[in-house]
C-alpha cells in the first residue's frame, strides 16, 4: 500500500537533490498524483494511445518507468499479437516495486508480457519499437544528451510508430511562467501540500529536473527524426505530446 507523501514536511538544513530512493518509492504514487495535474488521466490515455499504435511483433518501451503505471496501463490496453513491453528504470527500488506489482496482478493470456529492466535508459537498445513512452522522464536527462536519446528512439521506431512524451515545461514569456507556476502551486496546496513542502521540493528538484519550452521540444523532436508532433494534453505547466515516426 502506498504511503502519504510527507518527505518535505520537516525543515532540515541541507535537503540535497531529489533522488528516486526507497523513501520516494514508498510515497511515489501519492506524490505524483498530488503534484502533476491530470496524472491519472495521462496514464490512462497513454494506455489508450498505445493500443491505437501498437503493432504486431513489436516492442513497447516505458523508459523511466518508475513503478510501472504506464507499463501496466499499456499491458491492460494493448492486444497486438506478439507485442511485448519493456519497462526500464535505473532505480533498483523502482524496479523491485514494479516486479512486486507484476507478481501481485498477473496479466490475462491475451496481454503482452512486461519485462522490468534495471538499466540506464541512455544505454537501452531501442529495436522494432511501435510505441515508446517517456512520461515525465526526459526532464531528468542531462540537456546535452536529450537529442541523442530521441534520435536513437526515432531510429529504432517502426514506420507508423510513435513516441509518447510528457514533460513539465517552462514558458518563454516571464509573465506566463509566473502565472503557470502560481497555478501549479495552488493545485498542490489544494491537495494538502504546505508552502514549506512546496518550497523544499522545488529546491530539491532545481538541479535535477530541467524543464524546457514547448517550442524547444518540437524543434528537438523534428531534429531527431520525428515527422509530426501533436500536443494532446496540458495541465498548467505539464504537457503530453504524440510524436510520429
Amino acid at each position: 500500500m502506498t504511503e502519504r507523501d510527507r518527505l518535505y514536511e520537516t525543515l532540515v538544513s541541507e535537503p540535497g537533490d531529489f533522488v528516486f530512493d526507497e523513501r520516494v518509492v514508498r510515497v511515489f504514487p501519492d506524490m505524483i498524483n498530488r503534484s502533476v495535474p491530470g496524472y491519472a488521466t495521462v496514464v490512462a490515455m497513454l494506455g489508450m494511445l498505445a493500443r491505437r499504435y501498437a503493432q504486431a511483433d513489436s516492442r513497447l518501451y516505458d523508459l523511466g518507468c518508475s513503478l510501472g503505471a504506464v507499463a501496466l496501463a499499456m499491458r491492460d490496453a494493448v492486444r497486438a499479437p506478439g507485442a511485448r513491453i519493456l519497462a526500464v528504470d535505473n532505480a533498483p527500488e523502482m524496479i523491485r516495486g514494479l516486479r512486486a506489482r507484476l507478481d501481485e496482478a498477473p496479466a490475462d493470456a491475451a496481454a503482452p508480457p512486461v519485462e522490468a529492466l534495471q538499466q540506464d535508459i541512455l544505454a537501452t537498445p531501442i529495436e522494432r519499437a511501435s510505441v515508446t513512452v517517456l512520461n515525465f522522464t526526459l526532464q531528468f536527462v542531462p540537456l546535452e544528451r536529450r537529442t541523442a536519446l530521441l534520435a536513437r528512439i526515432a531510429a529504432g521506431t517502426l514506420p507508423g510508430g510513435v513516441l509518447l512524451l510528457s514533460e513539465k515545461i517552462r514558458f518563454a514569456d516571464p509573465a506566463e511562467q509566473e502565472l503557470q507556476t502560481a497555478w501549479h502551486h495552488a493545485f498542490k496546496r489544494a491537495r494538502g501540500y504546505s508552502d514549506l513542502e512546496i518550497a523544499r521540493k522545488r529546491e530539491a528538484l532545481e538541479n535535477v529536473l530541467r524543464p524546457e519550452t514547448l517550442e524547444t521540444h518540437r524543434e528537438r523532436l523534428a531534429q531527431a527524426g520525428f515527422t509530426r508532433v501533436c500536443p494532446w494534453f496540458q495541465g498548467f505547466n505539464f504537457v503530453s505530446l504524440v510524436a510520429f515516426r
